[in-house]
């Protein structure tokens, strides 16, 4: 306290002179209507640009809510598409339940961990059992295809990645419907190989490759990417053809995991005609 009173006495002129100061602009202010209106004018440009401030941080830490709102509507319009429904054209169907025509579901998830520069690369997502994710359930991009689930626990899921020598996607040429296998081949994570094209079908420079219908894990028509190159020599039956995929995979962030709904009862009746052969 004493200290205080020193400190008060020692510089006493320099709080009069700012207490007369303040006292000063006041009077100014208050009883002269010019110098009022500017006071106000500023305070209020002021006050304005601070709460503008607060806005676009509020906006700005709000951004990861919106984008998760954003995914989740992404992946109930992807769930509407036509290409999610089973194609039945069996008219007297006494069924008239979305449920049993819906046959692809899509569940969005975050990339938490990912590697492109190894031979056999995979991705980690941050949905697992809890959320519905089973193995073998296709996963894409917005762009294209990522690759196909692997091992999954309560929260998490690996992901066997495009990427990865292990993984081959059936996929067809858009303008023809020729299939092959897509795989990829080790060295750049932006081409893919289309193998077994038969010699015989035509093929053009930027012919567009997607999903075939010879999946139970992705859906017909699925972007995957472009021929960047073909070729064919002498002797050979099938086309060497290079593929520049869609999906950049070194910066794949937001993803889709795809359910097929009728996905168990095409597997158990295709079993049964591998026992009935045995």
């Amino acid at each position: 306290m004493r200290n205080l009173i020193f400190f008060i006495y020692k510089y006493y002129v320099f709080f009069i002179f700012f207490i007369l100061e303040v006292l000063a602009f006041v009077i100014i202010y208050r009883f002269n209507n010019y110098q009022k209106a500017n006071f106000v004018n500023y305070t209020t440009g002021v006050t304005s640009s601070f709460y503008t401030a607060v806005s676009n941080t509020n906006e700005y830490f709000s951004l990861r809510g919106v984008n998760d709102s954003l995914q989740a509507e992404n992946a109930r319009l992807r769930s509407q598409l036509l290409t999610s429904y089973y194609k039945n054209n069996f008219v007297p169907t006494q069924v008239n339940d979305t449920v049993y025509k819906q046959q692809y579901d899509y569940i969005p998830a975050q990339v938490v961990s990912n590697s492109v520069t190894k031979r056999n690369n995979y991705i980690t997502l941050n949905r697992g059992k809890l959320h519905g994710i089973t193995p073998e359930m296709g996963v894409i991009s917005e762009n294209g295809i990522v690759g196909i689930v692997m091992n999954v626990s309560d929260h998490y899921s690996t992901v066997l990645s495009l990427l990865n020598n292990n993984c081959k996607i059936s996929a067809k040429i858009e303008k023809n419907g020729a299939f092959g296998s897509l795989v990829w081949e080790g060295d750049n994570p932006r081409f893919a190989a289309l193998k077994d094209v038969n010699k015989h079908v035509p093929l053009m420079t930027n012919d567009v490759v997607i999903t075939s219908n010879f999946s139970t894990i992705f859906p017909e028509g699925i972007a995957i990417g472009r021929i960047y190159s073909h070729t064919l020599d002498a002797g050979d039956n099938f086309h060497t053809i290079k593929v520049e995929l869609n999906t950049d995979f070194s910066t794949v962030s937001t993803v889709y995991v795809i359910q097929n709904l009728l996905k168990k009862e095409q597997q158990q009746l295709e079993a049964t005609i591998v026992r009935s052969g045995n």
